[in-house]
């Protein structure tokens, strides 16, 4: 198939209806009225993200310094290996996002894009804001420098990575496709995946304050993949040029193989974590991956089974969303609730 280019949208096109024609390529004047766009839907989702707003200094991590020095130098280790490679993540998805925005031709799209792109600016933050609390700022800096040269971070993370760079070097609608679906990967598998270690560690009554900050950047990133994969299906079926079998069975292999680096990465960083069997949590990452195949239309890749991890759910967006207070804290904080319509799902 011929590369479709993209090119950078300009900012305003008078000539062009205020209600795009496409997603991409298509015709808009640049001008935003929520009350007048192509996809009602999108409105939301804007609405969900943006009443999902907090900052990382509204948790006082008093309770989790006090309770940091009695981790075991395992669980330590584990805790800022894993907080550091998430936040090395996060340090790629909020340029990405951005960048996807100029090749956008619809602005309720671009709007939501700003919207992930600052969200997750503020994950990042948070990530630095928890180290700040535990460990100086010498160690901070040795554990990115870690996360940076670390052989098996970079292997897994190297997939993301790729997608991202061809599309910055190379902007077409085939880059796009895979760019997307690599983000699904980084938001809707790996992110969930390294949650549930600081889960596990809540759930055995040890550092609360920290899996309130991860339950909040969880509770963004569910709705970052139900939206890219909403983004995915309308390129599709705007473009029926890029849905081959090709392209399925692109998503199929990326999906897979992103599953077989998430359980190599656990192999080596959760081995011997109290509380965590490692055959579990292999089903648990084949689990998510069903999850994001079935919100792309496509059928599971792994056998369909249950969560095989089900405590994680005691510490997920639904307890918060029907106690409407904060888990942790029992601090009373204003929730949207569960509907299908803003993607929230269960863990």
């Amino acid at each position: 198939m011929i590369p479709i280019p993209l090119t950078k949208i300009k900012l305003l096109n008078p000539e062009y209806p205020n209600k795009s024609t496409k997603i991409i390529n298509g015709q808009s004047s640049g001008l935003l009225n929520w009350n007048d766009i192509a996809y009602p839907q999108m409105y939301d989702l804007y609405q969900t993200l943006l009443s999902n707003f907090w900052k990382a200094q509204e948790i006082n991590m008093q309770d989790d310094i006090k309770q940091w020095e009695l981790l075991s130098e395992k669980e330590k280790d584990v805790f800022l290996r894993i907080n550091t490679q998430l936040a090395s993540l996060d340090s790629l998805q909020t340029p990405t996002m951005t960048q996807v925005m100029d090749y956008v031709t619809d602005s309720s799209f671009k709007a939501i894009f700003a919207v992930i792109s600052q969200q997750e600016a503020v994950h990042n933050e948070s990530y630095s804001y928890i180290l700040s609390s535990l460990i100086p700022l010498d160690e901070q800096n040795e554990r990115f420098n870690q996360a940076k040269s670390d052989p098996i971070v970079k292997k897994r993370n190297q997939l993301i990575l790729d997608a991202y760079e061809n599309f910055r070097e190379n902007p077409t609608m085939g880059t796009l496709f895979k760019l997307s679906v690599n983000s699904i990967i980084l938001e809707g598998i790996y992110f969930y995946a390294g949650f549930a270690f600081f889960y596990n560690l809540a759930r055995q009554q040890k550092m609360l304050k920290t899996s309130t900050m991860i339950s909040y950047i969880q509770r963004d990133e569910m709705q970052h993949a139900y939206f890219m994969a909403q983004f995915i299906r309308i390129l599709l079926t705007e473009n029926p040029e890029l849905h081959t079998d090709e392209n399925i069975e692109y998503v199929y292999q990326t999906i897979n193989e992103a599953v077989k680096l998430e359980k190599e990465w656990a192999h080596f960083i959760l081995a011997d974590s109290k509380g965590i069997d490692l055959n579990e949590f292999e089903g648990y990452v084949e689990y998510l991956a069903n999850k994001r195949l079935r919100q792309l239309g496509l059928n599971n890749l792994y056998e369909e089974r249950t969560n095989p991890m089900p405590w994680i759910q005691l510490f997920g967006d639904e307890m918060m969303n029907e106690t409407k207070s904060d888990f942790f804290e029992q601090k009373s904080r204003t929730y949207s609730k569960v509907s299908q319509s803003n993607g929230f799902d269960e863990l």
